[in-house]
């Protein structure tokens, strides 16, 4: 058995620490807030993001990245991508080379437009190569506490440590599939976001299934052009953390970032439908990346850029639908 650190106390992070401890790992659980450890140590439940699942009571939980970190043997940070690198850079005191680093975060840095293993790299270059795995695919967290059957990706460079991940935390309702495709994997998590909030849009002027299915294949083809560019196999983007987290995110009613694009396409703004929110849609942060990140590699992605023409330069999503339609006609493949 290992001893396994989950760095971050949201939805995703407690199902994955509930799927450790189930398989007798050795599990800690670190989230920064005070008072949620205070709650998640008394009441053994994740009322604010994953209500009504009991925490075991082996796992332990606190807010000391030192107390989580320094005698762990794999590390699962899953944390919101525009804080990844500070939770990186207070770990990295702790950290050593015979680590498994996990990352279960979905999203493109803003700024240097870096995906998560490059992040990790970019923090850890003058230290020690790490031992990086990505565990990404289609996986609401709530589902996955209720034991509903999931597939996911966990993709390394290493197939010895992807592998290694595969059987730490698989299960009879959480299937593990290994891929060496990194990039592929994170891009595909990261972007399928963008394409969430523009099919919650395509809902909320009230469009059916026709509009959806047709908005999910065309982003399919953007997020595939995008990782391809970035070095990733195309065929990665046809398995589980791209065509299958897309559709799962696209169609999902539990999606927070479709959510967001719902309450756009009802014609609401975009600071208030954030508010009311708890948890992050990481598809607003991504798009901008994203959006960037198209512009500087000279990849065609029509609906990235409406996307963030709603989100940041306000857009109404009609006439952003209306100007995706009207482009000029073209092979499809």
């Amino acid at each position: 058995m290992s001893r396994i650190a989950i760095i971050g106390a949201g939805s995703w992070g407690t199902t994955l620490c509930r799927l450790a401890a189930a398989k007798g790992h050795e599990t800690i659980l670190w989230a920064r807030r005070r008072q949620l450890v205070v709650e998640l140590q008394q009441r053994r439940e994740n009322s604010q993001y994953l209500p009504g699942f009991k925490i075991p009571e082996s796992v332990q939980i606190t807010d000391s990245l030192h107390r989580a970190v320094a005698q762990a043997d794999i590390v699962i940070t899953a944390v919101p991508s525009h804080v990844y690198r500070h939770v990186y850079t207070e770990m990295l005191p702790y950290l050593h080379p015979r680590m498994i680093l996990v990352n279960a975060t979905k999203g493109i840095e803003n700024g240097t437009l870096m995906c998560m293993h490059a992040v990790v790299r970019d923090v850890l270059r003058d230290h020690f190569e790490p031992r990086y795995v990505v565990l990404s695919g289609p996986s609401f967290a709530m589902e996955v506490a209720q034991g509903h059957p999931t597939a996911v990706v966990a993709a390394s460079h290493s197939l010895e440590y992807a592998g290694l991940i595969q059987r730490t935390l698989a299960s009879p309702v959480f299937r593990i599939y290994s891929s060496t495709d990194v990039v592929g994997v994170e891009v595909g998590g990261a972007v399928k976001n963008v394409m969430a909030i523009a099919a919650g849009v395509v809902a909320g002027l009230g469009w059916g299934y026709n509009s959806t299915v047709a908005l999910a294949t065309r982003g399919l083809a953007e997020i595939t052009r995008l990782a391809v560019a970035l070095g990733s196999r195309a065929e990665t983007l046809a398995g589980l953390a791209g065509m299958g987290d897309l559709m799962l995110t696209c169609m999902g009613a539990l999606s927070r970032n479709r959510h967001v694009g719902v309450e756009l396409g009802k014609g609401r703004k975009l600071d208030d439908i954030l508010s009311e929110m708890n948890m992050v849609a990481e598809g607003v942060k991504t798009t901008k990346a994203a959006y960037q990140l198209s512009r500087q590699l000279g990849v065609d992605m029509p609906i990235t850029v409406s996307v963030y023409e709603m989100l940041y330069e306000g857009k109404p999503p009609r006439v952003a639908a209306e100007e995706l339609m009207m482009r000029p006609l073209r092979r499809e493949m």
